[in-house]
């Protein structure tokens, strides 16, 4: 391994990744609360997920 090339996508794949998992996580989550608060705003009844 004699130039940096050669060692980018070792480290910079497994970053991305983990960055990716960690943002899907929360947009997830916060979707799935202002679901429940929009729920709870109109009175109607929501089941815990």
């Amino acid at each position: 391994m004699n130039h940096w090339l050669d060692v980018f996508p070792l480290i910079f794949l497994p970053f991305k990744l983990i960055v990716l998992r960690i943002g899907m996580f929360f947009a997830i989550r916060w979707h799935v609360q202002r679901d429940d608060e929009e729920h709870a705003q109109r009175g109607r009844k929501h089941e815990p997920r």
